[in-house]
């Protein structure tokens, strides 16, 4: 398998948070997306979840505290634990998931 350019990846998807599935290691997906500065309403997910931003800015709410993830962090998200994107989230994002359902 050749390299995958994610910033070229996520700059060739149709719309913001149209997340792009790269891959699967074990049960988790590894998806790129990119951000479009709206706000996601919040969510919960039964597995813990990885945010890992490449470029920008990432604007969370997370078990009702503010966060903020800037390029080249990685902020993991426990599972069950709720959280949101707030408004001005821009650039491009790497989420590491087990989808909902999966063993």
């Amino acid at each position: 398998m050749s390299p995958i350019n994610l910033l070229k990846t996520a700059a060739g998807l149709p719309a913001g948070w149209r997340s792009l599935v790269l891959g699967e290691v074990g049960p988790a997906c590894v998806k790129v997306l990119r951000m479009d500065e709206l706000p996601i309403a919040e969510e919960r997910h039964g597995m813990t979840e990885a945010l890992l931003v490449l470029d920008g800015r990432l604007e969370l709410t997370v078990a009702g505290r503010p966060v903020t993830v800037n390029a080249g962090e990685l902020q993991m998200v426990p599972a069950g634990a709720a959280h949101a994107v707030r408004p001005g989230s821009h650039g491009v994002l790497v989420l590491v998931e087990v989808e909902e359902g999966a063993p």
